[in-house]
């Protein structure tokens, strides 16, 4: 971050002690400056358009649509170079994936530390995704973001070999090691193997990252409602470092 250029904040969250809260702690910090506050949906586009801040700090329950509504009309309108990092007491895991898609570059608990929502804001700034209490991969931040990408199903996809590709979906729909292998009749060790070979061809370091990877690359056929209902979780889940991995599977 440049000397002498901070950050400008928007926050938008329904609580005036949240909101007050969030600029002592940012204006505690070298880089950061806020330069407005609102309350609902509708304040917030318009102080988007007016104020131009670098980030905003979204509530996910604003009042009038929230703050899904916020993402998706800011989507569809120019904001040059705005950043968003949605704040919120408790998500799910298919409105984490909606958010992102929406172009949210973060989510942060407001029951997390206040160092981790500012390091969040910190990845955020230079250029990182940030679920849960870890930054994420640039890969599966393109897989969300870059429509491009997901407009065909590849024949062979990233070098995944047929039993590979047959994998994926069952993670996808948040199935164990143990439950994959009873399915294919194999040792549940053979899965965890073929689960490492597809994250190193993928570039991705967790179960989720190949969930959303999957799906936003089209590994997979259309998510099913069963499907989203199986992706959701309550949101703490969803912090990477607490995410299971294939080579350690529970």
């Amino acid at each position: 971050m440049e000397a002498g250029h901070p950050k400008r904040i928007l926050i938008a969250d329904v609580h005036a002690m949240f909101r007050e809260g969030l600029r002592h702690l940012i204006e505690a910090h070298r880089g950061f400056r806020v330069v407005g506050e609102a309350d609902q949906v509708s304040n917030v586009i318009a102080m988007v358009h007016r104020l131009q801040p670098d980030l905003l700090l979204l509530d996910m329950s604003m009042p009038g649509g929230g703050g899904l509504e916020v993402l998706r009309t800011l989507s569809t309108v120019t904001s040059a170079g705005l950043r968003t990092v949605v704040v919120t007491a408790g998500a799910e895991r298919a409105q984490m994936v909606e958010a992102v898609r929406l172009g949210a570059r973060g989510i942060v608990l407001k029951e997390w530390a206040a160092s981790v929502l500012m390091e969040c804001l910190q990845r955020v700034v230079e250029g990182q995704y940030w679920l849960g209490k870890s930054g994420v991969g640039e890969t599966i931040a393109a897989a969300i973001t870059d429509p491009q990408r997901r407009m065909a199903r590849p024949s062979n996809p990233y070098g995944l070999t047929p039993r590979e590709m047959a994998i994926v979906p069952h993670v996808v729909r948040g199935e164990t090691n143990r439950d994959i292998a009873e399915q294919f009749s194999v040792r549940e060790d053979t899965i965890k193997h073929h689960l490492s070979n597809i994250f190193d061809k993928l570039g991705v370091y967790s179960r989720l990252e190949l969930a959303l990877f999957a799906i936003n690359h089209r590994l997979v056929e259309e998510v099913s409602d069963q499907t989203m209902v199986t992706l959701t979780a309550p949101f703490p889940t969803l912090a990477l470092e607490n995410v299971v991995h294939a080579r350690s599977d529970s």
